[in-house]
């Protein structure tokens, strides 16, 4: 089982970046995928969830309507797309499966930086 996260990089404040997580080694067509985020020195954080029906949630109000969180099925892969960056979204971020939506027993990506930086 591997989820791939991609589409990092360095990217100026109000610019934009799309993540991709591709999951690969089982079905995950019923799994909930997430993407968390670690900013340096603060411990990781939810940042946005959407369930293999498509229910979304978004787990901070300073992503909300900048971020959008998407799923191909057909695919197993998700999608992040971050418009207006803010210093303050630099961090790296992961991305995660999980069958229960409690992220107990979840399997996680690697991790993609993403630095938004003048």
């Amino acid at each position: 089982v591997q989820l791939q996260a991609s589409g990092g990089g360095l990217v100026q404040p109000g610019g934009s970046l799309r993540l991709s997580c591709a999951a690969s080694g089982r079905t995950f067509s019923r799994y909930t995928f997430g993407w968390f985020r670690q900013a340096p020195g603060k411990e990781r954080e939810f940042v946005a969830s959407i369930t293999w029906s498509g229910g979304i949630s978004y787990g901070t109000d300073s992503v909300k309507g900048r971020f959008t969180i998407s799923r191909d099925n057909a695919k197993s892969t998700m999608y992040l797309q971050m418009n207006n960056l803010k210093s303050e979204d630099t961090a790296v971020y992961y991305c995660a499966a999980d069958y229960y939506n409690d992220w107990k027993n979840a399997y996680w990506g690697q991790g993609t930086l993403v630095t938004v930086s003048s």
